[in-house]
């Protein structure tokens, strides 16, 4: 009997296939398969891809050098998903190819922001040394 838990988190297999797909889509926009200008002046990097439950849906979650020009570069992942999701279904042999969606990496910003407000000066006086 098999126990369906909701709060637990994606299985092994999800994991695995999900860090499979990082790496391929990485390496196809490392080595510049895809014939877009915008993607070959912006490098990119592949941060996550969470895969679903039944791995016909990847989410992506992508960002630009630097932080260049991320709508430019969200714009050309999307025009060019059909290639993009054929190579991933091709190198991984997958029963379905993974719809992809591209999303732009917030958590960089988020702990850019965290890290800013840890250093203001009121907040350092909080945080410092207890005097006696």
């Amino acid at each position: 009997m098999r126990h369906n838990d909701q709060n637990q988190g994606p299985s092994v297999r999800v994991l695995r296939v999900g860090e499979q797909v990082r790496h391929v889509l990485s390496e196809i926009l490392q080595r510049g398969d895809v014939h877009d200008d915008v993607l070959v002046t912006h490098p990119v990097s592949v941060t996550e891809v969470r895969m679903s439950p039944d791995l016909r849906h990847a989410t992506v979650f992508v960002k630009s050098l630097l932080g260049r020009d991320e709508e430019a570069v969200l714009k050309a992942l999307r025009t060019n998903t059909a290639y993009l999701q054929r190579e991933v279904a091709r190198r991984i042999r997958m029963k379905y190819a993974a719809k992809l969606k591209f999303l732009s990496d917030e958590s960089f910003d988020e702990a850019s922001h965290i890290d800013k407000l840890l250093r203001d000066p009121k907040v350092a006086r909080d945080l410092g040394p207890a005097e006696d």
